[in-house]
Formats: structure tokens, sequence, C-alpha cells
């Protein structure tokens, strides 16, 4: 098994905060996370696919054909917009890190061929980042 994994950055903010909760409560949980005016990061998403190597290409996927999906599935609907307001795909959702890989897991997972999607690693920041395998519900 080999894998193969392609790296892209993108700009994005959003506000932690749950519409169930009180004021007071989502300030407690996630403290200056909840400003009400939202806030950003440069996220790095890291999208790994394994799988065989084909003898005719030498390759697990080809990473030009990767690229491409990840930016149209992804980078162009989360780039420089309000993940809680822009973002569709992220309705109802907490945009929690944690959330935010699982619900990429869900828009690739089908739309990775040849080979399978294998890990979602997403870097909130240089020391925060969450990796995601496909396992595990989204909390909302």
């Amino acid at each position: 098994m080999v894998y193969v994994t392609r790296q892209v950055e993108f700009c994005a903010s959003h506000r932690l905060n749950n519409p169930a909760l009180s004021d007071s409560e989502n300030r407690r949980i996630f403290g200056i996370c909840n400003n009400p005016n939202g806030h950003g990061h440069n996220y790095v998403l890291e999208v790994t696919v394994a799988g065989e190597i084909d003898p005719k290409t030498g390759m697990v996927i080809n990473l030009t054909r990767l690229k491409a999906l990840v930016d149209k599935e992804i980078v162009k609907k989360v780039d420089h917009k309000n993940l809680n307001h822009d973002a569709p795909f992220l309705k109802g959702v907490i945009p929690t890190a944690e959330n935010l890989a699982i619900k990429f897991w869900e828009v690739l997972a089908l739309k990775i061929k040849p080979g399978r999607l294998h890990e979602v690693k997403l870097y909130e920041s240089e020391k925060n980042f969450v990796v995601y395998r496909g396992e595990g519900k989204l909390k909302s």
C-alpha cells in the first residue's frame, strides 16, 4: 500500500457557537472563538489517498487530478468565506476543525479514484490540527 498526500491552503473565518446553548454557556465553552463577529484562520488541509501503484502510470493517483478535485470540492467552497454562512455544505454544523475534517471527508470520499481516501488532516494553526480517517459521526 502506498500513501499519496496533497496539501492545500485556504483562509476562512468562523464563529464557534451552538444556538441550542445560552450566550454565557457558549462563551464558557468556546471562549474567544465565540466572538460574535467571528475570527479567522489560515488553514492547511492535507488529503491522503491510499492504493496500489498502477504499473501503467507508476502512480496511485495523478496528483494533478487530486489537486483539481480538492480545489473544486473544498477550497473553492471555503476559501475567503465565513464558514458559518457562506458554505452551504456546512449549514447547521459548528465549524470546529473536527467537524470540518469530517465534512471534507464526506465530500471527497466517493470522488477519489483510483485509490481510496485514507486521511484528512486539517491544521487550524501550526500547533493545532485534526486527523480524520473516516470513522465517527459529525457533532452539530
